[in-house]
């Protein structure tokens, strides 16, 4: 059987880049932060299916809650990097996106205790226009291992023509996109919170199986903390389509997480991409 890599993306509500003009980054401190919560409630699922994930954590969100980080590390999971603040990459240029993925990874080996060879761009925000000085800054860094391109079409990320799945990115750094399937010519997303949220279980159920048994590759699924919390505050202001895209399905998200577990053997990115 295939293991498939489990990924969580540590961030809370606040973050997400679609409320970024209705949520100032300079007060995420006065918001309720929910993340530890919601962490716990995975970690529980997790260690009930005896699965161990990657979680692709803030520098932010580690700074402020720093045994959340040493739980995880604790429990035989994957300590990733997410970035620093959830700056997109395509709102950076190269000097100032290095410093970011330096700091981010210097603050979560120091609280974790173990090395950062993973990293995840907020967003999927690595694109054509800014991926070869991007790898090349994640190489300078000493990551070995990026999970940033979504090879789909997307009106806030996406580069449908880049391959799906893992791939030499830089002669240090390999690229292991989210899961699709390819079908009418086109990519189809087969992972993600926001999809695996709207899409009925049982199309996703399969879109991954396909991939398992006609692609004969690992999928790499991923979802938010945030998603399983339907008591997370609701933010005012926001338009229709970011508000549906946010919070449809969320009341299902725990149900369908737990099938999930049951239904794919998992892993951690670092151990089906880059073991022997």
């Amino acid at each position: 059987m295939i293991t498939n890599a489990l990924t969580i993306d540590v961030e809370d509500y606040f973050q997400v880049s679609a409320f970024a003009a209705h949520i100032d980054r300079a007060d995420w401190d006065k918001c309720e932060c929910r993340v530890v919560r919601n962490i716990d409630r995975i970690l529980g699922m997790l260690d009930e299916q005896g699965v161990r994930a990657t979680f692709f954590t803030l520098g932010w969100i580690a700074e402020r809650y720093p045994e959340m980080v040493r739980t995880i590390v604790a429990g035989g999971h994957e300590l990733a990097s997410h970035g620093y603040g959830h700056q997109r990459v395509s709102d950076l240029d190269a000097g100032q996106f290095l410093a970011d993925i330096i700091h981010a990874k210097s603050i979560l080996e120091d609280i974790g205790g173990t090395q950062v060879i993973g990293y995840r761009a907020p967003s999927f925000s690595i694109g054509a226009s800014n991926r070869d000085w991007a790898f090349d800054s994640l190489a300078k860094a000493g990551y070995r291992y990026s999970s940033s391109v979504y090879p789909v079409k997307h009106d806030h990320y996406g580069m449908p023509d880049a391959p799906r799945f893992a791939h030499e990115a830089h002669p240090s750094l390999i690229e292991v996109p989210p899961t699709t399937v390819r079908a009418f010519e086109r990519n189809w997303p087969a992972s993600g919170g926001g999809y695996f949220r709207l899409m009925p279980y049982e199309l996703s159920r399969r879109l991954i199986a396909r991939v398992n048994k006609t692609d004969r590759q690992a999928a790499v699924f991923y979802f938010h903390p945030w998603e399983l919390d339907k008591e997370q505050p609701r933010i005012p202001g926001i338009s229709a389509k970011t508000r549906f895209r946010h919070y449809v399905n969320i009341h299902r998200m725990e149900n369908r997480l737990k099938c999930l577990l049951k239904d794919f053997q998992w892993g951690r990115m670092d151990q089906i991409f880059l073991s022997p």
